[in-house]
């Protein structure tokens, strides 16, 4: 399965960020959209959506977004890639 990629940003007054719930949420939407209009790889699409959904129920989403969040208020770029990989949901934070 391809990795879901999630890019959050940190919010300003100038600039509205969105973090890695918020960005997983719409990916999720999106799944669901092209789901319900029935394009594409639908066993891609329904991987993915899987993925999605167990991210944002498993404990570590909240631990991972605070900890995003905490890396974005210090000014460093942050990007989180998501992935079942041998039948285990898979998280990989990187921090520039």
């Amino acid at each position: 399965m391809e990795l879901i990629k999630l890019d959050p940003r940190y919010s300003t007054r100038e600039i509205p960020g969105k973090c890695i719930k918020c960005l997983a949420e719409r990916e999720l939407n999106n799944c669901l959209l092209e789901l319900l209009r029935g394009e594409g790889d639908n066993k891609e699409l329904e991987r993915r959506f899987e993925t999605l959904v167990s991210f944002l129920k498993s404990p570590e989403s909240k631990r991972l977004r605070d900890e995003s969040e905490k890396y974005l208020a210090e000014g460093k770029r942050v990007t989180m890639s998501i992935c079942f990989e041998d039948g285990k949901l898979k998280y990989v934070l990187n921090v520039e």
